[in-house]
């Protein structure tokens, strides 16, 4: 059985890694936690994002070995539920840090922000609180 408390790990295609890495740093907050550099054709960089003590990770995955391009629809959503108003400041940080304000649809327009990351992947900030319910 799998524990509710085994760490996550979201990982996605970066066409630019150093972009998609000052979106989720500068703007968001988020902290460097690990980066390789490719070493032979069959691997490709990475970068891993997050908090130390959070129980989740973004991996951005680039670099002239990758294979795969990021193809992001509207419905690839990274939500954070910040059970408070969405800052200002905030948002402004992930635009100046590279992101794009955009609409995603009646339901997450009511209920919070979302940007989209340099890659075209969106991100909806919250203002709810997370329930098994919402």
């Amino acid at each position: 059985m799998i524990s509710p408390t085994a760490t996550m790990r979201l990982a996605r295609p970066s066409r630019d890694l150093p972009a998609a890495e000052r979106f989720y740093t500068q703007g968001l907050g988020l902290q460097v936690l690990c980066r390789v550099a490719a070493e032979s054709p069959d691997e490709h960089d990475l970068v891993i994002l997050g908090w130390p003590q959070a129980s989740w990770h973004l991996e951005l995955v680039g670099g002239p070995n990758l294979k795969v391009a990021p193809s992001p629809t509207t419905e690839d959503l990274v939500v954070l539920y910040l059970a408070a108003p969405v800052d200002d400041s905030l948002v402004a940080k992930l635009e100046q840090a590279g992101g794009r304000r955009v609409a995603q649809g009646a339901y997450w327009d009511r209920w919070g922000v979302t940007i989209e990351d340099p890659d075209g992947y969106r991100l909806v900030l919250s203002s709810r609180a997370w329930s098994n319910s919402s």
